[in-house]
């Protein structure tokens, strides 16, 4: 992940309670250690509670609220997952509204376990292949995704894998995207082999 550096990029971690603490500090970990600049944005002010699956976990500064964040100024989203995070983020118009930003320019985006749920409501998900906690898959393959168990997924810019245990796959994954930038201009025919496909 080292090879990786983002200087100079900014990037969004979109989040509310319920998040899956290590699907946030880790991914935050690695772009700060790749350099980007990383703010933890959520519609709430203050702090936002982490769990460790079903026990609470740690109390996580938000480092901008969602209606002072304006997703042309950042690079890359990061989506955490946990069941309640995106559950609640599904709700929030704004938060959406702000997922949907970066998937209609073509901002790479990194989404964990239950975080790709929120990409069937922001447009993210239709036509492209994606992996996800396996409770997603009839959601995500209904929205028009292709869906498949895999320890990390990448279609043009989008980034997803399916449990805390894949985050050493998805964090360098993430930082490969999220290095190359914005995939606005690249279709499914410049990708090698003429499709998207699976990174393993």
């Amino acid at each position: 992940m080292a090879n990786e550096r983002l200087e100079g990029r900014r990037v969004a971690v979109l989040a509310t309670d319920g998040f899956e603490q290590v699907e946030l500090t880790r991914p935050v970990e690695a772009l700060k250690e790749a350099g980007a600049m990383v703010e933890v944005i959520s519609p709430k002010a203050g702090q936002i509670q982490g769990y460790n699956h079903h026990d609470k976990g740690d109390m996580i500064p938000v480092d901008r609220q969602l209606s002072e964040a304006d997703p042309e100024a950042f690079d890359a989203l990061v989506l955490p997952g946990g069941v309640i995070n995106p559950d609640q983020l599904k709700l929030e118009p704004e938060a959406i509204a702000f997922i949907r930003s970066f998937v209609e320019t073509g901002k790479p985006i990194a989404a964990i376990c239950h975080g790709p749920w929120t990409l069937i409501d922001a447009g993210g998900a239709q036509g492209r292949r994606v992996t996800s906690w396996p409770s997603l898959k009839t959601d995500l393959t209904n929205a028009g995704a292709k869906w498949e168990d895999s320890e990390v997924v990448t279609d043009r810019g989008l980034v997803t894998s399916r449990k805390p245990d894949d985050l050493p796959a998805f964090c360098a994954k993430m930082l490969e995207e999220f290095a190359e930038g914005s995939h606005a201009n690249r279709s499914m025919r410049d990708q090698p082999g003429g499709e998207a496909r699976p990174s393993m």
